[in-house]
């Protein structure tokens, strides 16, 4: 729904009012986690004072190799979910002391399913799979009825999973589909506007059992009306069986309700460089959708000669087409390096997080990081802190030429303090999240 005066969502007035109280939010059980927390140190006007903060300040070189990532401790002031001071650091000040903790920007994960989950429930096991994607739909089809039941409460676990390993902002596909029909969406909706003061997302109405094979299209119309950001889709022509009647729906749908796009393809033959192309083609015919346009997996990619891999990946670019990808390991490597060559927006997440369809999410994307960071051998200074950039949704501390660019005063106080000298040692080491601070609200 949008406000009549403004044209701002719902969504973003609930948003923009938590920020202008800028409320502090402790999370339950999790006091502990951070001593140097506590009540005293936050005023009953929202503002936070912290000490001993350590941010990056620029590259140290050997020659012309970035050999060592500098840092310095700074004193930082948040008032009304903003960065309101950096500073030199006031040792003896009265404020919370982060004891040397890294300050990065928050993480983002990209693609993810809350809405279908084992999470906070009794554990289950992913069971053998028969008859491919169409199987699978089949088997949710029987288990989504039951699954529905605790939504809810398994997606408020998760959102706190998540928060736990330093994400503060999601974009969560949600089931769309005759089964659930919009109860699905309407039961995450509830988890995140309980979760509201301490954690964003953005939703996609995510057609799972295909747009026509089970005759989704009037719950997705519907879906549009409400409180979405994205439309999705899944594989068009492996479950549909016609890729360019699926995209011209899926397009048309946005265009009319203002949405962008996010297509799950997980297929890799012809069909599936035909989908890319179509959707890149469709996307330049209607240039609204530059910049709010996405194929997760994308797995096609990977399967390409590098000739093709370099032209598809160039006119991504051209398109503003971006690619999340949850960095599939093996045969899968998908190639980031050529798409981060081409400037192709890429992103990342965990995708399933102990459900029927995977066991083994961790929530935290600056694992996903890490192991990309394995895979193309970015083992330096740069290339490790570079790497960062997938956990954060693109903000990095330092330019390529070591410059400072965040934090800066006026940016939202969303952020993670890290046990980790710098932003290369976290992603080598995967460093512990010791606390939180999002719009205003401090997570611990």
């Amino acid at each position: 729904m949008k406000t009549s005066d403004n044209n701002m969502s719902r969504k973003d007035f609930i948003r923009n009012s938590a920020l202008a109280m800028a409320g502090l939010t402790l999370i339950p059980n999790m006091m502990t986690a951070s001593p140097f927390f506590n009540e005293k140190n936050i005023s009953a006007k929202g503002k936070l004072s912290l000490k001993n903060v350590r941010l990056e300040t620029g590259f140290e070189y050997d020659e012309e190799e970035v050999s060592a990532t500098k840092t310095d401790l700074f004193y930082i002031e948040v008032e009304n979910g903003k960065i309101s001071k950096i500073a030199p650091n006031q040792p003896n000040a009265k404020a919370i002391d982060a004891k040397g903790l890294l300050m990065l920007p928050a993480f983002k994960d990209m693609h993810i399913h809350l809405d279908k989950t084992f999470y906070g429930d009794k554990w289950q096991a992913v069971r053998k799979r028969t008859g491919g994607v169409k199987g699978m739909i089949g088997l949710e089809q029987k288990m989504l009825p039951e699954m529905l039941k605790n939504s809810t409460f398994k997606a408020e676990k998760m959102i706190e999973l998540l928060q736990s390993k330093g994400t503060s902002f999601a974009r969560s596909h949600v089931n769309i589909e005759p089964t659930s029909k919009l109860q699905s969406l309407k039961n995450l909706q509830k988890a995140l506007d309980n979760k509201k003061k301490s954690f964003g997302a953005e939703l996609v109405a995510f057609p799972q059992h295909g747009v026509y094979y089970t005759d989704s299209v009037p719950y997705l119309e519907e879906a549009a009306k409400m409180d979405i950001d994205f439309i999705g889709g899944v594989d068009p022509f492996n479950i549909d069986g016609d890729i360019e009647k699926v995209i011209d729906f899926t397009v048309q749908l946005a265009l009319d309700h203002k949405k962008g796009i996010d297509i799950h393809l997980h297929e890799t033959g012809d069909s599936g460089l035909k989908t890319v192309e179509y959707l890149i083609k469709k996307v330049n015919e209607n240039p609204s959708l530059k910049g709010k346009t996405y194929l997760s997996h994308c797995f096609i990619l990977a399967k390409l000669e590098e000739a093709k891999q370099e032209e598809i990946a160039e006119k991504l670019a051209e398109a503003q087409v971006g690619i999340v990808s949850t960095i599939p390991f093996g045969r899968m490597i998908m190639p980031i390096p050529t798409l981060y060559k081409h400037n192709v927006t890429v992103l990342t997440g965990n995708d399933s997080i102990v459900d029927h369809w995977n066991t083994f999410g961790t929530g935290s994307v600056l694992q996903k990081a890490n192991l990309m960071a394995q895979l193309y051998g970015y083992s330096t200074e740069f290339l490790l802190s570079r790497s960062l950039k997938l956990a954060t949704g693109n903000i990095l501390p330092l330019d390529d030429k070591g410059t400072q660019q965040w934090p800066k005063t006026g940016d939202k106080a969303d952020f993670v303090l890290l046990n980790a000298s710098c932003s290369a040692e976290a992603v080598s080491r995967i460093s512990n999240v010791e606390s939180l601070v999002h719009q205003g609200n401090v997570v611990f």
